[in-house]
């Protein structure tokens, strides 16, 4: 680990205090130690903490109620949860309230640093996110919300890409945030006191299309009664974003290729070279590959543009972070429409989370406002909810039934898979001994 993080281990034990000091104090990190879920409390009070390692069961503040605080009060630590009365029902009562990770008693030193490896990378990308929040404006940071997978590789594609002045194509369903992770880029970059200038390239005239890019001298044309500067020239020195960049024609996609090699454009009806210097990210909704394949995308102009690609993922395929989003967009139109809606009812948030989202990210938002504003008391209920519009995802056909063999097999495997195959974590956890379960997983192949 290159990285020194601040740990502070929270166990009534002394010697398993010291033992796990030791170990993280050798590989460069910080250690506070406390010997009560009240002191560990009492030290969170006064000081950050990247990550927390917990017993579950100890004397005066149980575990359980200590994560539950910690998750409440400090939800960006990382919390590891260890005991010697591990049993697969409160593993599971520890996953639920926030825990990262449980860990049984005893266990070996490599596996206690392979969670906390993991557990810090958890934390580091966090930290990216808070950072790259901070340099976001409120609704950009609207895209960044929540625990997907997916959106942590973005945070961090993002993160890395933003200083540079490399060309980003950004690509996902409408409604995903495409312009918003745009934003971001723009305002972590060298050039963010520079303009933001947005083409929306569906609503650009063919016909006008170099006026609107290029612009124009007086009297280039009949309506043109002043002289006009176009976007690129606008753009100079910040970004300039092509909205649905697929939209424009073929012949106005070989002028802006042209553009975009020169660095430099031509006001209809004049002579002047002007050379201009923005950053360039364009977005779209469509497959331009098979646009490509069509002939109705041109090769070279994508190549430039995808030097760096964003791929915004479908709110239907990051359901988990639908609760955030919706905690984010209620404070939101709380401030905005001057109401003091708290919370969502959890029947309410059932159907939202159930909810297939063709809208994506811009669909719930127009959902919660209308809440907050038809909401007549401080929870927002099923009723405030448009339930005529709502469907929730088909159902599938019920699975043919499976062999007992199977499921166990599959059950087996997940499990291992879960715990990174670690084997006498999963015995722990399926509640069999580490001899059956070698057995179970020669029986299946599962070596």
């Amino acid at each position: 680990m290159t990285n020194s993080f601040n740990i502070l281990i929270i166990d009534d034990e002394e010697v398993m205090r010291d033992s796990l000091s030791q170990v993280f104090s050798r590989r460069g990190h910080s250690v506070r130690l406390a010997d009560s879920g009240r002191a560990g409390l009492k030290l969170l009070s006064g000081e950050a903490f990247d990550l927390v390692v917990l017993d579950l069961k100890m004397p005066g503040i149980p575990g359980m109620e200590v994560l539950r605080r910690i998750r409440k009060l400090y939800p960006e630590t990382v919390v590891i949860i260890i005991t010697g009365h591990g049993t697969m029902a409160s593993a599971v009562e520890a996953m639920k309230a926030g825990a990262y990770d449980f860990l049984p008693k005893p266990f070996t030193p490599d596996e206690l640093t392979s969670i906390l490896d993991r557990a810090l990378e958890k934390r580091k990308l966090a930290g990216e996110l808070a950072r790259l929040r901070d340099g976001a404006g409120t609704d950009e940071a609207e895209v960044i919300i929540g625990p997907n997978k997916a959106l942590y590789r973005i945070y961090q594609l993002i993160w890395k890409v933003a200083p540079t002045d490399s060309n980003v194509l950004i690509t996902g369903e409408s409604g995903t945030g495409k312009e918003l992770v745009a934003r971001a880029v723009h305002r972590n970059s060298p050039r963010k006191n520079g303009p933001f200038v947005t083409v929306d390239c569906g609503s650009l005239v063919p016909t006008l299309f170099e006026s609107e890019l290029f612009g124009h001298v007086r009297g280039a044309f009949t309506d043109a009664v002043a002289s006009r500067c176009g976007k690129l020239e606008l753009a100079d020195g910040g970004t300039i974003f092509f909205d649905e960049i697929a939209n424009i024609n073929m012949e106005c996609q070989a002028r802006l290729l042209r553009a975009i090699q020169e660095r430099e454009i031509t006001r209809v009806g004049d002579n002047r070279v002007i050379k201009f210097d923005a950053r360039l990210i364009a977005a779209t909704n469509k497959d331009l590959r098979q646009a490509m394949k069509a002939g109705e995308f041109r090769e070279d102009l994508f190549y430039r543009l995808n030097v760096v690609n964003v791929h915004m993922p479908p709110l239907r395929e990051r359901k988990e972070d639908i609760p955030a989003l919706v905690k984010h967009f209620i404070a939101k139109y709380n401030r905005k429409r001057k109401k003091n809606t708290a919370e969502i009812s959890d029947l309410a948030l059932e159907l939202l989370t159930n909810y297939r989202w063709p809208g994506n990210i811009r669909e719930l938002e127009n959902i919660i406002e209308r809440a907050v504003i038809l909401c007549e008391d401080r929870c927002i209920l099923p009723d405030d909810l448009p339930l005529h519009d709502f469907a929730p995802d088909p159902v599938a056909p019920h699975p043919e039934p499976k062999r007992l063999e199977d499921a166990e097999k599959e059950h087996i495997a997940s499990v291992l898979k879960m715990f990174a195959g670690r084997r006498n974590r999963a015995a722990e956890f399926l509640d069999i001994d580490r001899k059956t379960l070698r057995a179970k997983i020669r029986k299946y192949g599962l070596e």
